[in-house]
């Protein structure tokens, strides 16, 4: 059936502004007018959709929208700035879960298709599944519910046998199509099931990547389906989400230094810890910190989870700004895995105030921790830990650091003595040019300002 002009017009609209949107959301500057564009973008294409002559089911599909949009609107509004990640893995999720579902309801129908249609609608609803109970379980462990990495008895021959099983199964639809409602029900059960059992054995340390892999599987299966509605704006949508997304999981990979087969099928695990540590973890007072930084002429802040879990990024720009006041330079640097999604120390600097020409990327600022007076770091640890240049036998090895050991001081602010995500003892905190600051963020912060104002 070819659609009305005005049909694909307010599609080609919206499609053209979800390109805007993302182009905003590559940089922080703009990031904000990016999602009103695509905000924009997805009205147009819903309000279009609605033109379209004969279309069925209006009650449903209005009291879905009202059902979806009041979930957002409420999760949205009550959502913290360190439940974020899991909230945007499990609204990926539901995208991955939409374009399976597109593609169960074509299968149900029972029409007859062409065999790239048929190929497409399957591989939307294979790579929709997987990233769905995917996602599914990253949020699971980013909200606590899941605390552990549950890894299966041979599992890499499980996730082969699952994934053999899962592609069969789909030929076996597209050759057979219309296929009988048992074939279908066991596609979907075991491509549901694949996605679920690689994701179970994955820790902390490799989520934020696998977050952006799965990002990348959503978007490519809206755009198989988009191809199988015959709906540009999805066709666009999804291309444009998976590209950034695999783009977006690539620089992931390289910053942690781990082929993305390693992440899926060779968790990171803290085998034996590495190398033996040498020295102890020496202790300092806010007031000493407060000394180190008042009277340094640059300074290099390093956030990490920490501070988002004790919401201390509004103390810190308040800090910030007193150095500042006092002729100290002071800068932020960003490594691209910390905390638990891509971009969430960007998200929560921003949200305190932070200009975005004082936040640095690991390329930008590595070079300059070695004219640094102080380098405070702020419950990041693996992304700040030199055994990823020296050890070989750390799990870590290889991966890409903040050098802010080349720090002439560096000051921690940790809530304890454990490990990061990965599990491995961080040879950092031993050195002698190292003191740490036990204790959460905001409070410690708080201490430093408050000594900090007591100084000329």
């Amino acid at each position: 059936m070819t659609l009305p002009i005005y049909v694909q017009g307010a599609w080609f609209a919206g499609a053209l502004l979800f390109i805007l949107g993302l182009k905003g959301m590559s940089s922080p500057a703009t990031a904000r007018r990016g999602i009103v564009w695509a905000g924009y973008g997805m009205l147009i294409a819903i309000a279009g959709t609605f033109l379209v002559p004969g279309l069925k089911n209006l009650a449903l599909i209005v009291l879905a929208l009202g059902l979806g949009g009041a979930a957002a609107w409420i999760s949205g509004q009550k959502v913290k700035m360190t439940d974020m990640p899991q909230m945007v893995a499990i609204y990926n999720g539901m995208g991955g879960g939409a374009a399976a579902a597109i593609a169960a309801v074509e299968f149900a129908r029972g029409d007859t298709h062409s065999t790239v249609v048929t190929t497409l609608a399957v591989l939307g609803a294979l790579i929709g599944a997987v990233s769905f109970t995917g996602s599914c379980v990253a949020w699971a462990k980013l909200q606590g519910v899941l605390k552990k990495a549950i890894r299966l008895p041979a599992q890499n021959a499980v996730n082969v046998i699952l994934a053999l099983n899962a592609i069969g199964l789909g030929i076996a639809v597209i050759v057979m199509a219309p296929a009988q409602p048992e074939l279908i029900y066991f596609f979907f059960i075991v491509a549901l099931l694949l996605g679920l059992i690689v994701t179970l054995p994955i820790g902390g340390a490799d989520m934020p990547v696998v977050i952006s892999l799965f990002n990348a599987f959503t978007g490519l299966a809206v755009g198989f389906e988009g191809y199988v509605l015959g709906n540009p704006a999805l066709i666009i949508a999804g291309i444009v989400v998976g590209a950034a997304g695999t783009l977006l999981t690539q620089l992931m990979a390289k910053a942690m230094n781990r082929p993305i087969s390693n992440i899926l099928f060779t968790p990171m695990v803290a085998s034996g810890g590495g190398e033996a540590i040498e020295g102890t973890m020496k202790e300092l007072s806010a007031l000493d910190a407060a000394a180190l930084m008042r009277y340094a002429g640059k300074v290099i802040i390093v956030p990490g989870y920490g501070m988002a879990v004790a919401h201390a990024q509004h103390k810190v720009w308040e800090m910030t700004s007193i150095l500042e006041e006092a002729g100290v330079e002071v800068k932020f640097a960003i490594h691209p895995v910390a905390g638990r999604m891509p971009g969430h120390m960007n998200v929560l600097l921003a949200e305190a105030g932070v200009p975005y020409d004082k936040i640095f990327d690991l390329d930008e600022i590595n070079g300059e921790f070695g004219q640094a007076d102080v380098a405070l770091i702020i419950g990041a640890n693996d992304v700040v830990n030199p055994s990823a240049r020296t050890d070989k036998s750390s799990p870590i090895y290889g991966m890409p650091i903040l050098n802010a050991d080349q720090a002439q001081n560096v000051i921690v602010i940790k809530r304890g003595k454990g490990t990061g995500y990965s599990g491995v003892e961080n040879a950092l905190f031993y050195t002698d040019n190292c003191r740490m600051l036990y204790g959460d963020a905001q409070p410690m912060a708080g201490e430093i300002i408050q000594h900090l104002k007591t100084m000329g």
